[in-house]
């Protein structure tokens, strides 16, 4: 019998979980045009600040964040231009037009361009020669490179003027990360519970498929990764999972998307009896990741956390640096519209923490050929300093503090 069980790890069904969930009743308002309207006048304030005259948004993430406007980014261009004195034209192609009308979240002229034209010489036409364009950096190369051929243009990049806005949250964007993450927390605390010998990953990942969708998640879940035993010190995991043994390291990292705002949660513990050793580096992971949670402090730069993670790794006699056992990647990323976004929480990165950013906290310890632990929450600046979204992991045998 699994020892663990008065902790929540193991001795329930899949289908007896899945009937205990809900899908909550208070959820977040939606993100209003007013707030979508002064990203887009933030955007302008940065254009002129830089002396630029446009800046090109592409379909994806960046443009459903100016715009509210859900488009996915293919072959064929379609984005938005957004002029320094608030002038926005979308950019579509002729024969989807009816559909794009569908998607529009905020009003904009369409410059439209049939199948064998040229989109950037259908915006050359609209602007003077000499506009001073700054490029979304999730533009295809291929049209980037005819935006800087064409003579109508100079080119720069918006890497970091988009950076800059979409780094910081406003309250509604923090709400609608905070939804998304409790719903996942609840997810993998279910997911504990269908725990046995002979479970497979597919097995433990299908259900939290589906406990995402019971909790009203249509699309369940954004990603899902399940490792047992060795396994778990490969940090984005193998080809062929093996299947859960008794005393086995348990690794779940998951979550979903909500209204375009994703969660992102890693919890690590053990199916049955944890070793001494394993004892010890869990210990060590939940010091690491307090580390960086109190290294998190307003003004200081996100370089600085990463650095303090791997004074306490050493401390304990990890790493150092990337050496293993240890940390062999960065701290931790930026969450929001994408999974990994600014700000990146790594070595040398030294971008000013301030209110409103949102990020991971994973300092994953890996023990070559043994096992891994990463314990994965996100925290948000405030004016205060940080807070959790998720209340972290108790201990390697209790890790939801049952």
């Amino acid at each position: 019998m699994n020892s663990n069980r008065k902790y929540g790890i193991g001795g329930s069904t899949a289908e007896a979980e899945l009937l205990k969930l809900n899908e909550p009743t208070i959820k977040p308002a939606p993100i209003d045009n007013k707030e979508y309207q002064n990203r887009l006048d933030k955007a302008c304030a940065a254009l002129k600040t830089s002396g630029l005259d446009a800046l090109y948004i592409n379909a994806g993430t960046n443009l459903q964040y100016f715009t509210n406007t859900l488009w996915n980014p293919s072959e064929r261009l379609v984005g938005a231009l957004l002029f320094a004195n608030g002038i926005l034209k979308y950019v579509v192609p002729e024969f989807e037009i009816g559909t794009f009308h569908d998607f529009i979240g905020m009003d904009g002229e369409i410059i439209k361009w049939a199948e064998h034209e040229s989109p950037v010489q259908k915006i050359a036409e609209v602007v003077p020669e000499g506009t001073r364009l700054a490029i979304d950096d999730a533009t295809r190369f291929t049209n980037v490179s005819r935006f800087q051929e064409h003579k109508q243009f100079i080119i720069s990049s918006a890497e970091d003027l988009i950076r800059d806005i979409r780094i910081i949250k406003s309250d509604a964007e923090i709400a609608h990360i905070q939804y998304p993450m409790n719903l996942t927390l609840q997810v993998h605390q279910a997911a504990a519970r269908i725990l046995k010998p002979g479970i497979t990953t597919a097995e433990v990942e299908s259900f939290i498929h589906k406990a995402h969708q019971k909790l009203g998640i249509a699309s369940g879940s954004y990603f899902c990764i399940v490792l047992f035993g060795k396994d778990s010190s490969f940090p984005h995991g193998v080809k062929s999972p093996k299947s859960l043994v008794e005393n086995d390291i348990v690794l779940v990292d998951t979550g979903c998307k909500y209204e375009g705002y994703l969660s992102d949660i890693t919890r690590t513990y053990i199916y049955g009896d944890a070793t001494e050793k394993e004892r010890k580096i869990w210990k060590n992971e939940k010091a690491a990741q307090l580390a960086a949670f109190d290294a998190a402090q307003l003004g200081k730069p996100c370089g600085h956390i990463d650095d303090q993670v791997r004074v306490q790794l050493k401390k304990d006699g990890l790493g150092p640096d990337y050496d293993l056992p240890g940390l062999p990647h960065r701290t931790g990323h930026g969450i929001g519209l994408e999974i990994h976004e600014h700000p990146f929480i790594l070595r040398g990165n030294d971008i000013k923490l301030q209110a409103g950013m949102a990020f991971s906290i994973e300092p994953m310890i890996v023990v070559p050929d043994e096992f891994g632990v990463r314990l994965e929450d996100h925290i948000y600046m405030t004016e205060n300093g940080p807070k959790w979204f998720t209340e972290p992991a108790h201990s390697i045998e209790n890790p939801f503090g049952v």
